[in-house]
């Protein structure tokens, strides 16, 4: 992608492992100064050690980002240590344990609800004004295939992905004409520790994931990046509002798990 992101500033929430992980290293690699959230302190620190012993800038912040003051001091270190903000990927979130609707757990509901959605709230609420002083920025936020279709026994997760995809709409209406940019991305089944960790106590589900997906198999938590990296490139200064599935052509064919 040329010099583009070089000398800029690239925060990533939860850049511990998986997706964030890899999109960190994708922004270093292209020498943006990556500032690195995560609640995970030893995942954190482990993607910024594999960010320097590669040659690049990098810090760990330690974050919580469901609590408003935790991504408040968040933007402000982030601020202090580089001085803007160029790109924000937010894509720190948990899934949910499988039950039906009736059957869910109101605790377990609140925690998806706030680290999933509120959390893309907040991190936007204190991004959004720094990019406004400096005229430009460019927002992704993680959704999912779950937030395009209704999902059978993952009520709270399906709600907050879809969640993002308003919010995501909304704000990049909102601040279409001062510069900034917000886009999704709505992954599939995608080969993160999360999922394998999940598939080696349900195996039934790895050929099922695998047979949903026209590609007939999982996503890499680089393909993810990859196209993060293109959404905050000067490629999409015509691209905001969008939520772009990266699932293997499964949004082309429906979402449905049973």
């Amino acid at each position: 992608m040329g010099e583009q992101f070089q000398g800029k500033v690239a925060l990533v929430t939860g850049g511990g492992a998986g997706i964030g992980r890899a999109a960190a290293l994708a922004f270093a690699m292209e020498r943006a100064n990556v500032v690195v959230s995560d609640i995970m302190v030893k995942g954190g620190e482990e993607t910024i050690r594999m960010i320097r012993e590669a040659g690049g800038e990098s810090i760990f912040i330690k974050t919580d980002v469901s609590q408003q003051s935790e991504v408040e001091a968040l933007i402000l270190k982030a601020i202090e240590s580089y001085g803007r903000i160029d790109y924000a990927f937010n894509n720190a979130g948990i899934g949910q344990p499988p039950a039906l609707t009736a059957d869910y757990d109101k605790s377990a509901w609140d925690s998806v609800i706030s680290t999933n959605l509120t959390s893309i709230w907040l991190c936007m609420k204190y991004e959004i004004p720094q990019m406004l002083k400096q005229g430009s920025g460019a927002i992704v936020n993680t959704a999912s295939g779950a937030g395009l279709f209704g999902v059978p026994t993952m009520s709270s997760y399906s709600t907050s992905k879809h969640g993002i995809l308003g919010l995501t709409k909304t704000a990049a209406l909102e601040y279409a004409r001062a510069g900034i940019r917000v886009n999704a991305v709505c992954p599939g089944p995608i080969s993160t520790e999360g999922n394998k960790a999940y598939v080696a106590v349900h195996p039934e589900l790895e050929a099922k994931f695998t047979e949903m997906s026209p590609m007939k198999r999982f996503g890499t938590p680089e393909e993810i990046a990859a196209a993060v990296l293109w959404l905050c490139s000067d490629a999409a200064s015509y691209v905001t509002g969008i939520a772009m599935p990266i699932d293997g052509g499964q949004s082309a064919q429906g979402f449905t798990v049973e």
